[in-house]
């Protein structure tokens, strides 16, 4: 792309440098500073490149959209990828593309059962349900707080046809033993990375053991775009239909700006209508408007490259938070999380869960270490068949969910995100022993 003045472009974008440079976050406080339980970390660099983008002013996906989708199936370890609008739309569109007419006798149709867990983020499900099938929701482990793998054996019947499930706060699920089961009754598997970016199993990326996966850029997220998502897959059929569910449903797939591509677009006989209808008017899937701007995919771009920083110092804090934890004893009172064998997570929180025996009120706790300035959360949704959404939904429960309603009962979690260091962690620790000496009988 030609510039009429790249020496006042390079100018305008230093000096976006140096302003948010100069407007440092203030010093941390112990007790007086909130420490969210997430947050998002931006340097000079990601203020430059959003500022260089905007002065483009193509503002629909354009160069940095290519090189984002580029780089990060890249890093992923998928081939393709295609952003969206949002982790949610990324969970939306991946579920779509599989009931595509294109895919023949493969397509997910309604009626169909899916596999998942009812402790976890609600738009996991949702697109099971808006698309007319049937979710299946089956117990977790405690300590991994992860799928159990022998429970969706058990879940498995005649109408299933795929299995959906989020690798849990960062800490993977048994993907292995899932691709296997999937490969084993023809399932497919749809891999919700959105807190997991980066974790591996055996050395290999999450994300890539199923037929189709996602991710979310939202600020607590393990990088950021603001609000942005992104779908990754291995084949370009699949890559296609998602992006015709994104755009519009069309059946066109060329680039904003861009005519042709195919070089038929006056050649097409698709449907009833009449032969050589312009392609760019084409509609072969009932679609939506998911598309991100370039400006969002140049703040993905910069933050990309500091994604292995980001993921050593989360790993780090959670390291930090156990052996502060146990040091105190803590982990008397409470389930501390564990890394599911095999695998490295790379953590999106850190999950606690008050045993069983321990007469301290969930609500109470949380509610004192947010007066205190210790952010918390709870797992998502605790279990989602008790949520107003849910309670009027078609769908199925295999087994027991008594661990997810411990869950739901009796776990939150605190934060490990890049923006915490240790004079945080050392006081969230602390506060944390100092309530739960409070709050036992």
């Amino acid at each position: 792309m030609a510039f009429v003045n790249t020496e006042l472009r390079n100018k305008i974008v230093e000096l976006a440098r140096q302003y948010h440079s100069e407007n440092k976050a203030p010093a941390f406080v112990a007790g007086e500073t909130y420490i969210p339980p997430s947050g998002k970390v931006l340097d000079a660099d990601d203020c430059g490149t959003l500022i260089d983008s905007a002065l483009d002013m193509w503002l629909t996906a354009g160069r940095y959209a290519d090189e984002f989708e580029t780089s990060l199936a890249k890093k992923f370890g998928k081939k393709l990828s295609k952003l969206t609008v949002s982790g949610s739309a990324a969970n939306l569109l991946a579920f779509t593309t599989l009931t595509s007419w294109k895919l023949r006798e493969r397509r997910i149709m309604p009626g169909s059962e899916v596999i998942t867990v009812a402790a976890g983020f609600p738009t996991t499900v949702a697109p099971i349900i808006q698309n007319g099938c049937i979710p299946v929701f089956v117990d977790i482990d405690l300590d991994t707080h992860n799928v159990n793998v022998q429970a969706i054996r058990d879940a498995i019947t005649d109408k299933t046809r795929a299995i959906m499930i989020a690798h849990s706060l960062g800490n993977p699920f048994d993907a292995v033993a899932i691709a296997k089961i999937c490969e084993d009754h023809d399932l497919y598997l749809i891999e919700d990375c959105c807190d997991a970016f980066g974790a591996t199993i055996g050395g290999r990326g999450v994300g890539t053991f199923g037929d189709i996966a996602t991710l979310s850029f939202y600020p607590a997220h393990h990088i950021t775009m603001g609000e942005g998502g992104a779908v990754l897959m291995d084949k370009m059929n699949l890559a296609r239909i998602c992006e015709s569910y994104r755009d519009w449903g069309r059946d066109c797939y060329c680039k904003p700006g861009q005519d042709n591509t195919c070089n038929k677009r006056f050649d097409w006989q698709l449907g009833d209508l009449p032969a050589g209808f312009d392609h760019k008017y084409t509609y072969s899937h009932i679609g939506y408007n998911l598309k991100v701007s370039d400006m969002q995919a140049a703040l993905g771009v910069s933050q990309l490259k500091k994604l292995d920083q980001f993921i050593d110092k989360r790993r780090e804090n959670f390291d930090l938070l156990t052996q502060g934890l146990k040091s105190l004893g803590l982990d008397k009172y409470y389930h501390l999380p564990e890394a599911t064998p095999g695998t490295e997570p790379s953590w999106f929180g850190f999950l606690l869960t008050i045993r069983e025996d321990v007469k301290i009120s969930r609500r109470d706790l949380t509610a004192r270490l947010e007066e205190l300035k210790v952010g918390t959360r709870l797992l998502f949704g605790g279990n989602l068949t008790k949520q107003p959404a849910f309670m009027h939904a078609d769908f199925r429960v295999s087994g027991s969910l008594a661990v997810t309603d411990l869950v739901m009962e009796n776990s939150f979690w605190v934060g490990v995100w890049p923006g915490i260091g240790p004079a945080h962690v050392d006081y969230m620790v602390n506060t944390l022993a100092k309530v739960t000496k409070e709050l036992l009988p």
